[in-house]
């Protein structure tokens, strides 16, 4: 059975406004690249052919993702969830108990996920151990360095 991917309303969008995007403009584009370097001669010297064959299998490794996920995937609303609960989508402001230190998140599908700038996959153990809890509510998270406790301070969602 194929992996199903957990998909925000938006998210949904996102993919399948990029596999447009790819299939017309960029598959246009990489073509006349190919096209153009193969006028500057002898194939087996042209670094500006390798590079645009490279490009152009890179496209369509990113068309063939784009087009797994949007056949395999589940739109996850806050539907799916208690109203007071933490569900896909939800920003959650929590405090690490141990630094008594604040900070927010968004919980996202894998595909979405951005650590670095607060988006928390809901596959991660993080992300996991927040889905379906409420503010007010303890979570425990197993890390290498050790078990993570926070509380949830507030829950927003849009």
């Amino acid at each position: 059975m194929a992996k199903q991917y957990k998909l925000t309303p938006e998210r949904l969008q996102e993919l399948q406004e990029e596999l447009t995007y790819l299939k017309t403009v960029r598959e246009r584009e990489v073509a006349e690249q190919i096209k153009e370097a193969r006028s500057f001669g002898d194939l087996s010297e042209n670094s500006e052919y390798d590079e645009a064959k490279n490009e152009q299998g890179k496209l369509y490794s990113r068309i063939a993702e784009v087009e797994e996920i949007l056949a395999n995937y589940v739109v996850i609303t806050e539907h799916d969830f208690a109203p007071d609960a933490v569900s896909l989508g939800a920003q959650v402001k929590v405090l690490d108990e141990e630094f008594n230190e604040e900070s927010t998140y968004r919980i996202v599908g894998s595909q979405e996920a951005d650590p670095m700038n607060g988006r928390i996959s809901e596959d991660s153990p993080f992300g996991k151990a927040l889905l379906g809890k409420e503010v007010g509510d303890e979570v425990e998270v197993e890390a290498p360095a050790g078990v993570l406790k926070y509380k949830i301070l507030d829950i927003q969602k849009n």
